[in-house]
């Protein structure tokens, strides 16, 4: 358990404060204990070397992540308007189509079909993962799951001298309505897996947990940070190190300099950390030391008795 987690089980919240711990830190790490929800959440595991981009590309723009592990190059897809020419609608991207991707996964293998329903159910999950509906929100989670109900997968992964290629739509059916103004449609009631997609997933499913992932909702590298220990971490059997070059190939697109990608990710770390606190991870001079450590979702007792000061802000 991290010093954090130690400090806030034996002192409470205000003592954590004054060691002059991150507030952001303990906050996190205070929900995240104070937290009653245990339930699980799933992602295919390839995300777990791969990722979204966290910003916005051009509308026409390919995405291409590549590491000694994976590779995966996700295709925009088009929307064909009333009138006039397809038009592209951009890759998915940001935190918002990570917890979109989340839940069509999760109930795909909770509910063991391709079949899931949207609209008011994404829509509550979503609130129970901190996302208010509404507004700006509500035009945000619209567009991301246009963006990813036509985007296409190509994924890539090497073991040695053998690689394995796998191409793929996420989904292969979605219901939307008429266009609103805005030329933005709407997902509307239920959306269908892909075959593919589906088999990849039910063959590796990575568990998650889903008060982590609230508590780290907002922030795209912090969840994907997190997501990467859950894979990495518990089938480790000795210490292994990864360099800042591989971390910044990882999961430093967008950043043109090592050095300024390297602050960032030294805080999403802390937040990913933050909610797993199970993970033993050392920051070196060169990059990160990953040491074995038990699984992110275990079956993990309700917290009782914990000060009261960490229960209230």
């Amino acid at each position: 358990m991290g010093k954090v987690h130690t400090v806030l089980l034996e002192h409470g919240r205000q003592t954590a404060l004054q060691f002059g711990l991150d507030h952001r830190v303990v906050e996190t790490a205070a929900s995240y204990l104070s937290c009653e929800d245990s339930e699980t959440a799933f992602l295919f595991s390839g995300w777990a070397y791969t990722a979204l981009p966290h910003k916005r590309l051009a509308d026409d723009a390919p995405w291409t992540v590549r590491t000694d592990q994976a590779s995966v190059v996700v295709q925009p897809g088009l929307r064909v308007p009333q009138s006039g020419e397809p038009i592209a609608v951009g890759v998915p991207f940001g935190s918002r189509a990570r917890l979109i991707m989340l839940y069509l996964q999760s109930e795909a293998v909770k509910n063991s079909s391709r079949e899931i329903e949207l609209g008011s159910s994404m829509n509550a999950w979503l609130k129970k993962m901190g996302i208010p509906g509404g507004g700006r929100t509500t035009n945000d989670v619209r567009d991301q799951a246009d963006r990813i109900a036509r985007c296409r997968l190509t994924f890539q992964f090497r073991q040695g001298a053998v690689s394995g290629l796998v191409n793929q739509h996420i989904l292969d059916q979605a219901l939307f309505v008429d266009e609103q103004q805005g030329g933005n449609p709407v997902l509307l009631e239920t959306a269908r897996l892909s075959e593919a997609y589906y088999e990849q997933l039910q063959r590796h499913p990575l568990p998650l947990e889903e008060s982590a992932i609230k508590q780290i909702s907002n922030n795209s590298i912090a969840i994907d940070t997190y997501t990467w220990l859950a894979y990495r971490l518990h089938c480790l059997k000795i210490p292994v190190d990864i360099t800042w070059r591989a971390l910044f190939d990882q999961f430093g697109h967008g950043f043109t300099r090592v050095d300024n990608f390297r602050m960032r990710f030294k805080e999403s770390l802390q937040l990913a950390l933050a909610v797993y606190p199970e993970a033993n991870v050392e920051i070196t001079t060169r990059g990160l030391r990953l040491l074995p450590s038990p699984p992110a979702v275990t079956q993990r007792v309700i917290r009782v008795g914990l000060p009261a000061n960490l229960q209230t802000r």
